[in-house]
């Protein structure tokens, strides 16, 4: 026998369960960088996603989902006023997908991040390799690379390399690393260390403690 069971009312903003919302983890600041998120179809509904809280937190940002974009319709979400930015970095693997080296990222144009938009793709590392190689306008900008980046907070998730952060730290670290303001962007980061909290309460794990290097006392098997 079918039994229709009435649905779960859903947040409106972050699109979760009512008694799962994340909304009380949104802090607005205004980014000076604009930022667009691609983001994969399989983290649109992980309860683990957090690129979605941080498309709540920066007012202005973009946020695509798909995979393979059509082409006209991802070159006009790049081709704005705004020089476009990949955050991601240039790895040997390219070449072995025959992705061609990317134009260099111009040092200077960090004195005006009013004039970037930083694209950000919102997958697996698997996948997002998947997305930059089926799309070609992807492969066709400058990409930024992080440095000096502290220990990932994002303990419900395993890494699987050292150094991996979520989207949002590696966001906001992007951010912080082409406007050079990290105080205004740290009310962000502390919003995430709650939300990741939330989630390990959810899952019914106990939040490890962080030593003074931010790096986790336990091993997540996540």
């Amino acid at each position: 026998m079918n039994v229709n069971r009435p649905k779960r009312l859903a947040c409106a903003a972050c699109l979760r369960p009512a008694a799962t919302c994340i909304c009380q983890w949104v802090h607005p600041v205004a980014s000076r960088a604009s930022v667009l998120f691609l983001q994969h179809p399989m983290e649109v509904n992980n309860a683990k996603n957090s690129a979605r809280l941080l498309h709540l937190s920066l007012p202005g940002s973009m946020l695509a989902v798909g995979e393979a974009f059509d082409p006209a319709a991802l070159t006009a979400l790049l081709a704005g006023p705004r020089r476009a930015v990949l955050l991601y970095p240039e790895t040997p693997g390219d070449r072995s997908l025959g992705i061609a080296p990317p134009p260099p990222f111009d040092a200077a144009w960090a004195a005006s991040p009013d004039e970037l938009l930083l694209v950000v793709l919102d997958a697996t590392w698997r996948k997002s390799r998947k997305m930059l190689y089926l799309n070609p306008p992807l492969q066709a900008l400058p990409r930024l690379a992080l440095h000096d980046t502290p220990a990932s907070h994002y303990l419900i998730r395993k890494a699987h390399a050292p150094g991996q952060l979520s989207t949002f730290e590696a966001t906001v670290h992007a951010l912080v690393q082409l406007e050079g303001e990290g105080e205004r962007y740290a009310p962000l980061l502390t919003a995430f260390d709650g939300f990741v909290a939330q989630q390990l309460a959810l899952a019914g794990r106990p939040a490890p403690s962080l030593d003074a290097t931010g790096a986790s006392n336990s091993v997540s098997d996540n």
